[in-house]
């Protein structure tokens, strides 16, 4: 894994449905960032551009001969589409590529507009549907308010039993940490939520613009002692996890947890978050802009931005941009000398890309998150190698 090695094709679409959101929640990246460039883009997704998308991805897919590929609908907030547009952009899409090629759609929401119909209609055209909630009560999703501030509990909460009672089409749970809160009252709430699976996600932040709880950094230069409260959170949510069912599999597969595991194992990991495996991602904005992942709007405004569209570039030129490998391309040479001499390294990969920016320097530094990754890698390891003995588990 010492080299970059050639571009690996893209194997999940993420298309936006609609550049708007009906919530207004404190600590999002798109509205609350320094890129604005949603206020330019169409509020929907046109005709036009969803046919020329689909295109370009059986292009894709026929070059490199895939024969699996993950299509996600994403906002803003896709719901406000409506179902019905949902699930043209997901025919369009099935209809171009070529017969021996399998698309898994997803739709990524608030939950807030979900009803049974909108559920059931989604779940006939074979959508699966994934929800965006940082607990299971109104305490807790506090930060997820509405234009007038009102809060998006009560919504959310019908949501999450409309799905809870149709599991084939309930994609999981997706849920931004706050260390401000209980890890165990969070866990519990959203394992009460009834989720076919669960991830946690690290606050985007940086060295420039660090995340609530874990800063101001005068820089990322060496390894310098301190707090790591992300870790901490997330170790004491992995011993619930991991001691909820002994002796069986726990009841919620919790993603960043089974990544990790995994990682320590020996397997190559599968998201953004940790491992070196590379990422097959690309970003097709409501004006068919194509882009680099949508997180990076969080560093500075463009960050995303490859200066190409559907209509005059294909997704190899993408694919090969060297912004493009510059962010998904990884690999013990793509990290900066901290990284590569980090007994971690193997499991952590330099964590997000865009948790790695310096105003002014750019991306080529560790995670503002490196000291809290170790720290949970390290918890995680001990707990494994108890639980497994003698078996191969990743030393450090």
């Amino acid at each position: 894994m010492g080299e970059v090695g050639s571009p690996v094709p893209f194997r999940q679409f993420v298309l936006k449905v609609h550049s708007r959101c009906n919530l207004a929640c404190t600590y999002c990246y798109v509205y609350q960032g320094p890129d604005q460039s949603w206020r330019k883009r169409p509020a929907r997704v046109p005709e036009d551009t969803m046919r020329r998308t689909a295109e370009r991805i059986a292009e894709h897919v026929s070059a490199h001969g895939l024969r699996a590929i993950r299509v996600d609908l994403h906002g803003g907030e896709p719901l406000l589409a409506g179902p019905a547009a949902l699930i043209g952009y997901a025919r369009t899409v099935r209809e171009a590529l070529p017969d021996d090629c399998a698309v898994a759609v997803s739709v990524q929401t608030n939950g807030t507009l979900l009803t049974a119909d909108a559920l059931r209609r989604l779940a006939s055209a074979g959508l699966t549907i994934g929800l965006s909630v940082d607990g299971g009560s109104a305490r807790l999703n506090h930060r997820r308010v509405d234009h007038a501030g009102r809060s998006s509990w009560p919504a959310v909460r019908r949501a999450a039993g409309l799905l809870a009672g149709a599991p084939a089409a309930y994609g999981g749970i997706l849920c931004t940490i706050d260390v401000d809160t209980d890890p165990a009252d969070v866990y519990r709430s959203l394992v009460a939520l009834a989720p076919t699976s669960l991830d946690f996600l690290l606050p985007y932040g940086n060295w420039s613009e660090p995340p609530p709880g874990i800063g101001p950094f005068a820089g990322p230069a060496g390894r310098v002692a301190r707090a790591v409260p992300y870790g901490e959170w997330l170790a004491r949510v992995f011993d619930l996890w991991w001691d909820s069912s002994p002796g069986s599999r726990p009841p919620v597969p919790v993603r960043l947890f089974g990544e990790i595991v995994a990682l320590l194992l020996g397997a190559a990991s599968r998201s953004e978050s940790v491992g070196l495996s590379p990422l097959a991602v690309v970003v097709v904005d409501t004006d068919g802009s194509v882009q680099r992942i949508d997180s990076l709007k969080s560093a500075y405004a463009g960050a995303p931005d490859l200066g190409m569209d559907v209509f005059r570039h294909d997704f190899d030129e993408a694919l090969n941009h060297p912004r493009t490998v510059a962010a998904q391309r990884r690999g013990l040479a793509t990290l900066c000398q901290g990284c590569r001499r980090c007994p971690v390294v193997g499991v952590c990969g330099g964590g997000r890309y865009t948790d790695r920016y310096v105003d002014g320097s750019g991306f080529d530094h560790p995670s503002v998150y490196c000291a809290d990754l170790e720290h949970l890698i390290r918890h995680i390891g001990d707990r494994l190698r108890r639980t497994v003995g003698s078996a191969p588990v990743t030393r450090y």
